[in-house]
């Protein structure tokens, strides 16, 4: 028995005092509100309604369980208010989870705007290269970069995440421009290695054709930052994604080399606990992120 479902049957009978009444207004057929109310009845261990051929009344004890019936009524239609209301307003907390590259160089400025647009809302945002599981900490929502892997959680496609291969002026100037992927064997490589498979770089040709070249060099890093300072440093050529490097070429600290071939790119995907029943912060926030991660935003001031 739907214990729920039979006190707000109860409190209509009494209020309409009738069966055949409080059915046709809960939408269900009058044996079963009979049956219902019965049963609710022998789990008390009380009569409840007086049952005439004039109608239904309240026993003594059935008054003064439906004045408590009320008012578990009166809290359990509050609390859906306040569910209704929390999932459809902008306010509470939203708990957010990215790289740490990432969320420095692109999240943090886009996460202050949407915070500006929303002021209800407290943002807790969390840097980590490691991927966080969202149950366990609580996480409402994480942007993720490549391949997902097959899970149970919700996921939505924000963006690509290109890269790029770059070396300061000063360094080119000494060692010369690689022209073909195949020259990376004569220069020095700054190898960051998370991803673009460590010191084994995949180009794609204006043809389709992949080339993998192994690069070797004086520094191997899991932070592109500081990939990018020994770039800029003159220490040798770095692939990057373009967002971490596209200052860095505006300022003309560094240049883009062999654009006519292409590293893989990632997919950027934001990703959080369940595909059902998301909250509108949540879905409110994916959907702005990918109207900010436009077709170029890695070249854009955000």
């Amino acid at each position: 028995m739907d214990r729920l479902q039979a006190i707000q049957l109860f409190i209509r009978v009494v209020d309409l005092g009738s069966f055949s009444k409080a059915a046709a207004d809960l939408r269900i057929g009058q044996p079963s509100a009979t049956k219902l109310v019965a049963q609710l009845e022998k789990q008390l261990g009380s009569r409840l309604l007086h049952r005439t051929t004039h109608g239904v009344s309240p026993t003594e004890i059935g008054s003064l369980y439906y004045e408590k019936c009320k008012l578990i009524a009166h809290h359990f239609e509050e609390a859906e208010t306040v569910t209704a209301l929390l999932q459809s307003q902008l306010q509470g907390g939203l708990r957010i989870s990215t790289s740490v590259a990432f969320g420095r160089r692109v999240l943090v400025p886009l996460v202050v705007r949407f915070m500006k647009l929303n002021p209800k809302l407290q943002v807790e945002l969390s840097f980590d290269d490691r991927y966080a599981d969202l149950v366990a900490q609580g996480i409402d929502v994480a942007i993720r970069m490549g391949p997902l892997a097959d899970s149970t959680l919700g996921a939505r496609f924000l963006g690509i995440n290109p890269w790029v291969v770059v070396a300061s002026p000063d360094y080119l100037a000494q060692r010369g421009v690689p022209e073909k992927p195949a020259d990376l064997a004569g220069h020095d490589a700054l190898v960051y290695s998370t991803v673009q498979g460590d010191a084994r770089w995949l180009f794609t040709g204006a043809d389709g054709r992949l080339n993998p070249i192994t690069v070797r060099g004086p520094l191997r890093s899991n932070n592109l930052s500081a990939i990018l300072s020994a770039a800029r440093g003159h220490m040798g050529v770095a692939a990057l994604p373009w967002y971490v490097a596209h200052e860095s070429v505006r300022a003309n600290a560094v240049t883009p080399v062999l654009s006519e071939w292409s590293l893989p790119s990632q997919e950027i995907h934001a990703v959080y606990t369940s595909p059902r029943l998301v909250p509108a912060k949540v879905t409110s926030f994916i959907e702005w992120l990918q109207g900010q991660l436009g077709q170029r935003w890695w070249s854009e001031p955000l």
